[in-house]
Formats: C-alpha cells, structure tokens, sequence
C-alpha cells in the first residue's frame, strides 16, 4: 500500500493486538493540526488507499465509515504512517470542511496548527475559487505587482528590525511572510516546497 511519499506494509502492522482495529490519528496536511481520532481495520486502510478518502471503522455502528458520507465534510488522503510499534496509524490529510460534527475545524478546540500552514491553504482557495478580496487582486494584478510588494514589506520588516521596535518588527514580518506565500502561490509552488528545500540544507548529501 502507498500513497504520496509513504508506504505501508499492512501485512506488518499489529492488527491483533486491539481486536483487528488500529488507532488513527488524523492531521491536516497543511496546518498539523490534529484533527480527530478514529479507527481503522484492514478493509478501511485498504478503503482509504483505494478511494483516496479517509475511511474508519466505526465501532458503534459496526461497519466502514468513511468520513464525510453524511456531511459531506470528508478528508483527502495525503499519506498514512505506522507507529514504531505497528500499532497506531498518524493520516495526513486535506480537509474539505470541518472535521469535527459541532462544526469546527478539529474535534480538539485547542489543538495547535501552523497559521503560515493555514494562511498557505487560504491562497490556494482564493487561486481556485477567486473571490474579491484583497488576496485576490493582489493575485489579479500579476506577479510583478506580487514581487513588488515582497520587496515593499522586507525593507519595512528590515527597518523595523533596526529601529529596534519589536512590535513593528512582527507586523511587518507578518506581512512580508503574507506577500512570500502569495508569491510562492503564483508561480505554482507551496510552502512544502521551501520546507523540502530548508530539509535539503539541513541534511546535505
């Protein structure tokens, strides 16, 4: 079984040790925040490798469930990792909707996220769904304008720094690390393209 950059023996995990079910904890492939927990056997891993949607077992109602059969709030497979026990499942995945069933976007209120994760996802929503906000006329106007705006913002985050004014500094850090992911956005790469190439760095051949 494999998916994305990952691969996974099902034959090797440690079904038999919780009944035939393995824990699955679920993370947004963007943000990391956790999202929910549930529990898969062998058909649902097999489900989700197949359809490319996360699919549990659900245990009061004894069957496969996949996620977002009744909401319509379901989760796009990204990559499936055993524990080094075999026995705990940890899903990336792409949420399309809230996760949980109050309607938030984790089933834990305060799980952390990455909010450059987050912020990186909102801009690929405004690039295929273009709406009318800022975001999108910046994207409108063309990369020029994008580039322009990334050199505006890092001379104002540089003189922040040197006027020494700390509350300054993380505004205008905050804008320039904006008008980065719009830039990165508009010539088709993501954040997980400058994390592989920091990886890259930190681990050279």
């Amino acid at each position: 079984m494999s998916t994305g950059n990952a691969s996974l023996d099902g034959d090797a995990l440690a079904w038999e040790r919780q009944g035939g079910l393995l824990p699955a904890i679920v993370q947004d492939a963007a943000t990391l925040r956790v999202l929910m927990l549930g529990y898969m056997d062998r058909e649902a891993l097999a489900a989700t490798f197949g359809s490319g949607r996360v699919t549990f077992y659900s245990r009061s109602r004894q069957r496969q469930w996949r996620k977002g059969e009744t909401s319509g709030h379901w989760l796009e497979l990204v990559s499936v990792e055993a524990d080094c026990d075999g026995d705990t499942l940890l899903v990336l995945a792409r949420p399309h909707g809230p996760t949980c069933h109050l309607g938030r976007c984790s089933c834990f209120p305060q799980a952390p996220g990455d909010p450059l994760g987050a912020l990186d996802a909102l801009v690929a929503e405004r690039i295929a769904a273009p709406s009318t906000g800022y975001t999108d006329r910046l994207l409108q106007a063309g990369l020029a304008r994008i580039a322009q705006k990334v050199g505006e913002e890092g001379v104002e985050t540089a003189l922040a720094a040197v006027a020494g004014d700390d509350g300054a500094l993380r505004a205008e850090a905050a804008d320039l690390l904006y008008h980065l992911v719009v830039a990165l956005r508009a010539r088709g790469l993501t954040l997980d393209d400058v994390r592989a190439e920091l990886a890259a760095r930190a681990n050279p051949a």
